[in-house]
């Protein structure tokens, strides 16, 4: 099968980067019948990523699978917040292993960031699949299955030094509204974040001064229009909120910070 050929039909199917799409196929590709599979797969709609296997993160190749929420750059910013929080925490300064947890984790992209970091990371999720590709991702980690900190082992209240989120944050009424790869082939637990997308933001920022050490943060990726409803949640919760934007990569990220002494 030509490039030409499998450019064309990309192009056909609506797809804007055709060509850099076509060579990564054909890469992917052990024979024109799978090359002609993986195409079918694409021009139907599915996502470049899951048609591939993988998703492009900070350098790395993260796999990825059908069913499963895929990793946006902007999220590059959530894993580049924690690492830079991780470097700062008390823990790393005292020369002990920090504590870091990515909730909401998916296929654990800020956990595989965290494989030579030498912190203690823990990785939690509702999806079983998503979790099947987080222990691929980040081999090292600790991976859980359950609702945000019902999944978490009770042995890690007020231990955790930095707690990174990419929880939901699309509002309800705008799932509809998402290119046809996301809402048709992710899973809507993945996708809606409640009428205005911060309803799970509100639940983080409720339960994290449980969990997080003194001095700990929150990290929860959020966008710019949102970012004031979830810093009011971190505030409410106890929290010392700001926001770290980065219009490079369109992300945003709500920092709330849990004092050395707390007053509820």
């Amino acid at each position: 099968m030509s490039a030409r050929h499998v450019v064309a039909r990309l192009r056909a199917a609506g797809c804007v980067w055709a060509e850099e799409e076509a060579v990564l196929l054909e890469e992917a590709a052990t024979s024109d019948g799978e090359l002609e599979a993986l195409l079918a797969r694409r021009v139907a709609g599915e996502p470049l990523e899951t048609v591939l296997g993988w998703a492009g993160f900070l350098g790395r190749r993260l796999v990825v699978a059908a069913g499963v929420f895929v990793p946006r750059r902007r999220t590059e910013l959530l894993a580049r917040t924690t690492l830079d929080h991780l470097a700062r925490s008390d823990r790393r300064v005292a020369g002990s292993r920090p504590v870091v947890v990515e909730m909401c984790c998916g296929v654990a992209p800020v956990a595989a960031c965290l494989e030579d970091s030498g912190a203690q990371v823990h990785a939690a999720d509702v999806s079983p699949a998503a979790l099947d590709c987080a222990r691929a991702n980040a081999p090292s980690a600790a991976l859980h299955l359950g609702d945000l900190y019902d999944a978490l082992p009770p042995g890690l209240r007020g231990r955790v030094d930095v707690l990174a989120a990419n929880a939901p944050y699309v509002p309800t009424d705008r799932v509809a509204d998402m290119p046809p790869e996301a809402r048709e082939h992710e899973p809507l637990v993945a996708l809606d974040g409640g009428a205005d997308g911060v309803d799970l933001h509100r639940r983080l920022a409720r339960d994290a001064v449980g969990w997080l050490a003194p001095g700990g943060v929150l990290l929860v990726e959020t966008s710019p229009a949102q970012a004031p409803l979830t810093t009011a949640a971190m505030a409410g919760a106890g929290l010392d909120p700001h926001v770290v934007a980065d219009p490079d990569v369109g992300g945003c990220v709500a920092v709330g910070v849990r004092p050395a002494t707390v007053s509820r």
